[in-house]
C-alpha cells in the first residue's frame, strides 16, 4: 500500500466551503481520477484519506494537507495533476509527495496567516499591534458548544506584525485604507484562531474592522523557535526520497556513439 501526501488550497469564493464539503468533492474528484483507493473495513468502507488541521469556514488556506492510501503506487506528481483537474477552480492541489516518513502531524506545530482590514489605516493597526505585542495577558472569548469559553490568546501569537505596502486600499470603488498583518500563530489546545487575535486587538486596543477581515492562511508546518519560522512539513519526505541512479560511464558513452546516426 502507497500513501501519498497532498496540499491543496481554499481560494475566492471556495473559502466558504465547509471541511464536510471539501470531503465530499475530494471523494468525487478521487473516483474521477480513478485513483485506486484503498478503503476501510466494515460494513460501510470508507476511503483511507486522513485530514490534517482544516483552515475554519470562511477562511482561505494556501496550505492545506492531507494524506490518501492506495492498493497500486502511482506517480505522484501524475496523480496530483489528475486530482487538480477533477476539483473545481479553487480547491486546487499543488504539491505531492511520497509519505516515506512518520509522525506528519506532529510537523503542523504553526500556522502563519494574513489578516486584510479594509477600512482601518495602518497607522491605527500598528498602534494596536504595539499594545497587543506588548501585553502580557490577552483574554478573548469565544462561544463553543458548551457554552461561553474564557481564553488567553496571548501565548499562542509568536509574531505579529503590519505588513501593508506603501499607499494600500481595499478593493473597491472607495478606495479606503486597507491595514494588512502577518501573524505567526502556535497550535495550542484550545486552539488559537484568527477571528480570537483579532477579538484581543479590539479588547486591548479597541481595533474595530468597519466589515470582516479577509483571512488566509500562508503556510502551517513545523515551527523553528530560534527564528520564528514555519517549515515545509513535506520536506522530510522529499529528502526522504531515494536518490535516482546515476548513469554508468559506459551507458553515456554508448549514447553518445550512436547520436549521430
Amino acid at each position: 500500500m502507497q500513501r501519498i501526501r497532498l496540499r491543496y488550497t481554499k481560494r475566492g469564493r471556495l473559502r466558504f466551503t465547509s471541511h464536510r464539503d471539501f470531503q465530499r468533492a475530494f471523494e468525487r474528484a478521487l473516483r474521477r481520477a480513478e485513483v485506486p483507493m484503498a478503503y476501510s473495513a466494515g460494513f460501510t468502507p470508507h476511503p483511507k484519506v486522513s485530514y490534517a488541521n482544516a483552515a475554519p469556514t470562511g477562511t482561505g488556506s494556501e496550505a492545506e494537507y492531507l494524506e490518501i492510501a492506495l492498493t497500486a503506487p502511482r506517480d505522484p506528481e501524475q496523480l496530483r495533476a489528475q486530482l487538480d483537474a477533477s476539483l473545481p477552480d479553487g480547491l486546487d492541489v499543488t504539491d505531492a509527495v511520497e509519505a516515506r516518513t512518520s509522525g506528519f502531524a506532529d510537523r503542523l506545530t504553526a500556522s502563519v496567516w494574513e489578516l486584510k482590514l479594509p477600512g482601518v489605516d495602518p497607522a491605527e493597526a500598528e498602534r494596536a499591534v504595539a499594545a497587543f505585542t506588548e501585553a502580557e495577558k490577552v483574554e478573548v472569548q469565544r462561544l463553543t458548544k458548551n457554552g461561553m469559553r474564557t481564553f488567553d490568546a496571548r501565548p499562542a501569537v509568536v509574531s505579529l506584525e503590519v505588513a501593508t505596502p506603501e499607499g494600500a486600499t481595499a478593493d473597491g470603488p472607495n478606495e479606503q485604507p486597507c491595514a494588512i498583518l502577518r501573524l505567526v500563530v502556535r497550535h495550542v489546545t484550545p486552539a488559537v484562531r484568527p477571528d480570537d487575535v483579532l477579538s484581543g486587538l479590539n479588547a486591548v486596543a479597541d481595533l474595530a474592522p468597519p466589515v470582516p477581515a479577509a483571512v488566509t492562511r500562508l503556510a502551517q508546518g513545523l515551527l523553528d523557535d530560534e527564528t520564528g519560522t514555519v517549515t515545509d512539513p513535506l520536506a522530510p519526505d522529499r529528502e526522504a526520497a531515494p536518490a535516482a541512479p546515476a548513469a554508468s560511464p559506459g551507458a553515456v558513452g554508448s549514447a553518445t556513439a550512436k547520436a549521430p546516426a
